[in-house]
């Protein structure tokens, strides 16, 4: 039996329908998954975090343990545009045991224009300075998640 080229017209149209509505949703999704990254050591952090594409930093969390020694931790941009659009974007002044580091960016925050973005490309860069290496050990994780 000879199949209708309209029935056949229609039931790919209806299955494309079905493929665009898909990748709509899963697009709609992706902004709210995060990816988290992590490193950990006993010296100084000085880590950068990215994605192979557009991102937006979600949070960071470092937990300290060790004496009681403390030091400022800074969040930079490290641009792939080069050295001269690197640019600090925030420094907790004082972070270290007893003080762990959580910073979670709003989303009033993370709303263009946002120095939270980063094209591809681009890093996140965490440095802090050890006042107490060997005695000082850290763990830190950051949530990035896809933007555009």
């Amino acid at each position: 039996m000879p199949i209708d080229s309209n029935t056949l017209i229609a039931a790919a149209a209806s299955a494309f329908a079905q493929q665009s509505a898909d990748l709509l949703a899963q697009q709609a999704r992706q902004p709210m998954i995060v990816y988290v990254r992590r490193a950990t050591g006993s010296g100084d952090i000085d880590h950068t975090f990215a994605l192979d594409r557009p991102f937006r930093l979600v949070f960071i969390r470092c937990h300290f343990v060790g004496t009681t020694q403390r030091a400022a931790m800074t969040i930079e941009l490290d641009a792939q545009a080069g050295a001269a659009y690197d640019a600090e974007l925030y420094v907790i002044r004082t972070a270290g045991p007893g003080r762990d580091v959580y910073l979670r960016v709003t989303a009033d925050e993370a709303a263009e224009p946002s120095p939270w973005t980063f094209q591809t490309g681009d890093a996140l860069r965490l440095r802090w300075t050890n006042p107490d290496p060997g005695s000082i050990t850290w763990g830190v994780e950051v949530g990035m998640a896809l933007t555009g």
